[in-house]
């Protein structure tokens, strides 16, 4: 094998091309990304960095010299415009490159609002890479005041953030409660008892009918008719697996693009990893958005290239920093029918299906989220009512050694 190309060069494709590396891979490698910047962090563009608290540098996952010392070579600002599987070669602007194994790692893109609802007009923002932050960060002055569309992590954080600096906030959500896709009845009514005391705005079962403005977005109308005079919008209502190029190349696309337990899509020599796939999981499919996954995977899928036959096994966690509450997620809560309450440094909720555990969610709990991980991961489950009562201490959930 000569040349093994990367398409994606955020987390997952970062991770990949180092793995390929430290395992021993010493022929020729290229990462292909549409952004002009190295692959970066995306967790804090939405917090430190937005708030003005985290310097550009150091998003970096790796500074620009590391893929000149790993002699991978780096396309940054360099879509790849094709893939051809049958003939294993890639077409971008600079003509077309042959490659003997090729993985997607594509990510995600946002959800955006039509602009047969005024999406497409100035200061109507989303929030997914650098430059979207670097677009928004001037509309984020005191005193303004910002709509906020949809009411899950990223649509949250957007609102923590402003009001931060100083922004009114008012944040939609047409389902009846916040994080209505993601979390418990609790932890929604935790959160939106958090923003409110913040002094966030919060209308659910409100859906947009329309923005106004000329050029520029001047207003929303709800659609109850309400109307609200608005400087800037932030649209929060989810991503979408990135599979166009796998999809105009013919490969099998399930809630993004297929792959098996090891991360080969339906077409030879062609593997995938993070957000932009799914895979098999407990008799169904799973597609996962979050940056341990991301590297989890892109890590097997990257020893798989060079032969290793591993299947991956996700141990899904997740987090989110709004105001000072740090949320902790700890496994995945499909499926659930109770949750247990615990009040312990902080507060957590436990999501069990009967006497099951399935996941935590821990806000500034640190104790609980770590106990909870390691009791999900080794497949045991405390007893529920040990975990309601404050007074059992959290580690001693875990079984004796």
């Amino acid at each position: 094998m000569d040349h093994i190309a990367v398409i994606g060069a955020g987390q997952a494709g970062a991770t990949l091309v180092e793995t390929l590396r430290k395992q021993g891979f010493d022929r020729r490698i290229t990462l292909w990304g549409d952004e002009p910047l190295p692959p970066y962090q995306r967790p804090p563009l939405s917090k430190g960095y937005l708030l003005g608290e985290m310097a550009r540098d150091r998003l970096l996952l790796r500074p620009a010299s590391f893929y000149d010392d790993q002699r991978i070579e780096l396309h940054t600002g360099s879509p790849v415009l094709s893939i051809d599987p049958a003939a294993r070669t890639l077409t971008h602007g600079g003509g077309t490159m042959a490659w003997d194994a090729l993985a997607l790692t594509t990510g995600s893109r946002p959800r955006t609002l039509p602009a047969t609802v005024g999406g497409t007009l100035g200061g109507v923002f989303t929030v997914r890479t650098l430059a979207d932050i670097d677009a928004m960060a001037p509309a984020f002055r005191e005193g303004a005041h910002l709509l906020v569309v949809g009411g899950g992590y990223i649509g949250l954080e957007a609102a923590a953030v402003a009001r931060k600096r100083g922004l009114r906030v008012t944040l939609i959500e047409s389902a009846d409660r916040l994080l209505s896709r993601v979390s418990s009845p609790e932890t929604a009514r935790w959160f939106a008892e958090k923003h409110r005391a913040e002094g966030v705005t919060i209308r659910e079962n409100a859906t947009l009918e329309r923005l106004t403005g000329t050029g520029r977005v001047d207003g929303a109308v709800l659609s109850d008719g309400t109307h609200l005079s608005v400087d800037a919008v932030v649209c929060g209502i989810g991503i979408l697996p990135d599979v166009s190029l796998a999809q105009a190349a013919g490969l099998v696309i399930d809630d993004g693009i297929a792959v098996d337990g090891q991360g080969r899509t339906s077409a030879a020599g062609i593997w995938a990893a993070g957000d932009c796939c799914s895979f098999p999981w407990r008799g169904g499919r799973l597609r996962l958005e979050s940056v341990p996954h991301a590297i989890d995977q892109a890590g097997v899928v990257a020893r798989n290239i060079l032969g290793a036959e591993e299947t991956y096994e996700p141990r899904p966690w997740f987090w989110s920093d709004q105001y000072d509450v740090k949320l902790q997620i700890a496994g995945l809560n499909t499926g659930y029918d109770r949750v247990v309450v615990r009040d312990g440094d902080g507060r957590s909720h436990w999501y069990f299906h009967g006497d099951t555990l399935l996941a935590v969610d821990a806000m500034n709990d640190a104790r609980a989220y770590m106990v909870g991980k390691r009791l999900i991961e080794a497949e045991q489950s405390p007893d529920p009512a040990a975990v309601a009562d404050p007074q059992v201490p959290v580690k001693s959930l875990l079984p004796a050694a």
